[in-house]
């Protein structure tokens, strides 16, 4: 008897057709449980579609007279490029300017995690944390910089292994002030 959920399950179909696809037993020792296993990993791969950003930061929102750059870098970021379903993985670095809240730093990470687990393309990633922090807490600035390896390019198509993809994207303060987005990506290189 099967512990799957009907959504888990007919994940747990299409990767038993795919196994016969490749040529495949999915039938051998090796492979029985294969297709659950998916099913299951893929649950919680892109379990992001299930959460609110906003609703994440909201849950420890706080009230509070701090007015300097708030910085939580070198988050693990783990996704899967919406093209091939492949990992790609990294780190995230966030900073904010309060305009009167903060929010717990746990929730930052958390954050990262709604957007991450989803289908998705780092570009959009970066754009998707930045735009839910704003519009949440309505800093005077935020600024966000994701660096990752992308599989989908370290072992198919142009296999470059030591390549790396960087995106960045800031508002408020971080765009306008020329010395706050120093500060912060000196801050990010230490």
């Amino acid at each position: 008897m099967s512990e799957l959920n009907p959504r888990q399950q007919n994940i747990a179909d299409a990767v038993g057709q795919i196994i016969r696809q490749i040529g495949e037993n999915p039938e051998r020792d090796g492979l029985l449980k294969t297709p659950e296993r998916v099913a299951k990993a893929y649950d919680f791969l892109t379990n992001g579609y299930a959460q609110d950003g906003e609703a994440v930061l909201r849950s420890a929102m706080f009230e509070e007279d701090y007015s300097e750059m708030v910085l939580v870098k070198d988050i693990e970021m783990y996704s899967l490029c919406e093209h091939h379903m492949l990992p790609f993985f990294g780190h995230v670095h966030i900073a904010y300017i309060p305009d009167g809240k903060i929010v717990g730093l746990s929730k930052l990470p958390r954050l990262v995690d709604v957007f991450a687990r989803r289908l998705q393309v780092q570009e959009r990633l970066t754009i998707e944390i930045r735009d839910c922090i704003q519009h949440t807490l309505r800093p005077h600035g935020v600024a966000v910089v994701v660096e990752a390896r992308h599989l989908c390019m370290q072992m198919r198509g142009v296999s470059k292994q030591n390549s790396a993809t960087t995106t960045s994207a800031f508002s408020g303060e971080f765009l306008n002030n020329h010395k706050t987005r120093e500060e912060f990506i000196s801050l990010i290189r230490k």
